[in-house]
């Protein structure tokens, strides 16, 4: 018998295209769901069986109780999650299990710890992991204060049960912290559900550094080494690394350790990622826990020659890890790009629409996880990632290169894409010296400027324009 009889694959977009892919090649037959918005979407025909899921465009991808309900229709006996939507929801992964489904993720409880920021905080403490300077959840204008008087500004004002940077504003004074409680409350309570908001200290200018881990059912845990999220805006990523361009082989099996104890404490298995910010003085600080597969997860895959997704899927079928810790190996650098429907040069806007011209890069070392063509309507309902650009290669010289190599062949025409701001960052010279920190798009962007690519042909239709103006023009004198 062969791990699942099936696998639902409840998500849309490039990651379902890349759980399906894995689930082939584990000889999983696998079903998936979209809503009518999503009619045209590439994982409905990579997948086995697709099921209509409603009401759109959104709504339907968070109905956990019609996708349990579709999956045991469908003869499904497990749910992947993938990233976003029910992924970090431990009230889905419980009811997937109360159904009678294995969950393809951590258990219900490690996502319900980490998922509080406060209580994550405190099981950090447990672990030795060192912690930002915080507070407990805010209660009164008061407690505020107080709080903000121990601590010290600039502050963070976070979601308690926030993730992905949703529910996060910055103060640095007193009167912004009061102005800002309660719209941050009210802003936690419609993300989350939640009100509740604590206080963090702001370190200012970190790395931003993640540490993949990889457990079983069976109490074994590895970590497979960093990736640098340093390159965002507005604390959303947009380019990462693997590995950091810092971090030594000791700092790296310090906070991989670190991470891994962690992990234990929540009795924790499947994939997961432990976030750090680490100054100046390479002094790391535990952030959060992501309890799922992350979006970066290729260029750690590209680095260690591990599947991520199908050992997190083995994993959920209670196999054992064949991997040991010194079985880990990193080779090379990886850099991945997000290719965003968005115009940079509009304050990353997003640009739905029509994608009139598609041709997609390749060559040694490239790899592309997308999930658009060309005639594909961009949605303007979800997240305006089209598809994940990553290059590999032996030295840091070699990869970016690389990828300014493939960047130069991605064409999306149509729509506005990241593309070409991808490319003026790969030339700027600190970032090429790994000497970038959170703050370097807000420091760089007024020098990251571009045109706009233009076809040959674009010009013949501007002349072809041009002289039927000037004809008109002259058959009206």
């Amino acid at each position: 018998m062969g791990l699942f009889q099936k696998v639902m694959v409840a998500n849309r977009g490039e990651i379902a295209v890349r759980i399906i892919r894995a689930c082939k090649e584990l000889s999983l037959p696998t079903v998936t769901v979209y809503t009518e918005q999503d009619a045209n979407a590439i994982h409905i025909s990579k997948a086995d069986q697709a099921l209509l899921v409603s009401p759109g465009p959104v709504a339907g991808y968070l109905d956990y109780a019609q996708i349990i309900d579709l999956a045991k229709w469908a003869g499904a006996d497990a749910i992947h999650p993938g990233y976003g939507f029910g992924a970090e929801n431990w009230q889905f992964a419980q009811a997937t299990a109360d159904a009678g489904l294995t969950f393809i993720g951590p258990p219900p409880e490690a996502m319900r710890q980490m998922g509080d920021k406060v209580l994550a905080r405190k099981l950090a403490d447990a672990a030795g992991l060192p912690t930002v300077p915080g507070s407990p959840v805010i209660e009164t204008e008061e407690q505020a204060q107080e709080w903000a008087a121990k601590i010290g500004f600039p502050l963070l004002i976070k979601a308690k049960g926030g993730g992905g940077s949703r529910g996060m504003r910055r103060v640095d004074n007193l009167e912004e912290l009061l102005n800002n409680l309660q719209g941050a409350s009210r802003e936690a309570r419609r993300n989350f559900g939640d009100p509740a908001i604590y206080l963090e200290k702001l370190i200012l200018e970190p790395k931003h550094i993640e540490i993949q881990i990889l457990g079983d059912k069976h109490g074994n845990l590895i970590h497979l080494g960093e990736r640098d999220c340093s390159i965002q805006r507005r604390h959303q990523k947009l380019i990462e690394i693997a590995p950091s361009l810092v971090l030594s082989p000791e700092k790296r099996s310090a906070m991989g350790e670190l991470a891994k104890a962690a992990a234990r404490l929540l009795n924790y298995h499947s994939v997961g990622t432990m976030e750090f910010l680490v100054d100046k003085d390479l002094n790391f600080y535990f952030l959060e826990m992501n309890t799922r597969i992350q979006v970066e997860h290729p260029i750690t895959e590209l680095i260690t020659g591990i599947d991520l997704l199908k050992e997190q899927i083995k994993s959920a079928a209670g196999e054992p890890l064949t991997l040991k810790q010194e079985d880990v190996r990193l080779h090379g650098y990886a850099i991945e790009c997000r290719i965003n429907a968005e115009d940079p040069r509009n304050n990353f806007f997003p640009s739905p629409g029509r994608i009139t011209r598609y041709q997609s890069p390749g060559g040694i070392g490239i790899r592309l996880d997308g999930c658009v063509f060309g005639g594909y309507e961009v949605p303007p309902y979800f997240d305006p990632l089209l598809a994940k650009l990553c290059a590999w290669g032996n030295t840091w010289e070699e990869v970016l290169n690389r990828m300014d190599r493939a960047l130069e062949e991605y064409i999306i025409r149509g729509i506005k894409t990241t593309i070409p701001f991808y490319r003026q960052v790969l030339k700027d010279e600190d970032f090429r010296s790994g000497l970038f920190t959170t703050n370097f798009l807000a420091e760089k962007m007024p020098s990251l400027t571009y045109l706009d690519v233009r076809e040959p042909w674009d010009l013949f239709y501007v002349a072809g324009a041009t002289l039927f103006c000037e004809l008109n023009q002259i058959a009206k004198k």
